[in-house]
């Protein structure tokens, strides 16, 4: 496919990035590749990415680089950049990793789902291959669990894949009414907290790819902290829950989402 040249007013993906290694100036050419816009908000990064980046968006009218002065969380990002695309007009974002695990191929059939069903958001689904940690895959199983049970089943294919497009307009409104959702909590709790705003979720399959170090692989991830703040999200996910269950239960026995 040839680069994408007419931009979209309407779309653009919005990548948070965060000390993400060589693989970012890869991952954004790929990006841009597919689309233009592509926005990417460098969260108080130390990498030396910043300037890379900025660099490549001074040959690339189709690239814009937001930079924050100090690390806020994947959340704050999203939220920072969000907000500057409404300000702009834009209506839907798409959200990828800086770190090349996300598959800059499928943004176009991501774009497209949504501008077919523009009060939706379009979740990722990650297909694994071999090189993706067998404790990640077999984790996520659980938040997904928590995730569904939350909801009443409104069909949310992976709670954790941060793939995905959001409509703007709702996903504003929802980070705006609490102070959560801004570091690693982000994706599974934007899902349910839409889900309850009764945002539907459409599922697609995109493939996804860990690198290992030696091959520029780059993981923030703390099996002990970022799951600890997944146990305490849920846990106000299900007093949430239990609040707004009645109004679930109607939406549903209505057949509505």
């Amino acid at each position: 496919m040839t680069r994408m040249n007419s931009p979209s007013s309407t779309h653009l993906v919005l990548i948070p990035s965060y000390n993400p290694g060589p693989k970012v100036i890869e991952t954004v050419r790929a990006a841009r590749h597919h689309w233009q816009p592509v926005w990417v908000v460098v969260d108080g990064s130390t990498d030396g990415s910043a300037q890379a980046l900025e660099a490549l968006a001074q040959q690339d009218p189709g690239l814009r680089v937001l930079v924050l002065p100090e690390n806020r969380g994947k959340g704050a990002a999203v939220l920072y950049g969000i907000e500057q695309a409404a300000s702009l007009g834009f209506s839907h974002a798409l959200c990828m990793d800086s770190d090349g695990q996300h598959p800059a191929d499928r943004i176009p059939d991501f774009m497209a789902s949504s501008q077919q069903h523009p009060d939706a958001m379009v979740l990722g689904v990650p297909v694994f291959d071999a090189s993706a940690p067998s404790l990640r895959v077999k984790g996520r199983k659980i938040s997904n669990w928590w995730a569904n049970l939350e909801t009443l089943g409104m069909g949310i294919g992976d709670s954790l894949f941060g793939f995905r497009v959001y409509p703007i307009a709702p996903l504003r409104q929802v980070m705006h009414r609490q102070r959560w959702m801004r570091r690693f909590d982000f994706d599974p709790e934007a899902v349910v907290r839409l889900c309850w705003h009764g945002v539907r979720p459409v599922n697609m399959q995109a493939p996804v790819k860990y690198f290992q170090p030696e091959e520029g692989g780059v993981s923030h991830f703390n099996y002990w902290r970022d799951n600890r703040l997944l146990t305490w999200m849920h846990i106000r996910l299900m007093l949430g829950f239990v609040l707004r269950l009645p109004r679930l239960l109607c939406r549903r026995l209505n057949g509505k989402h």
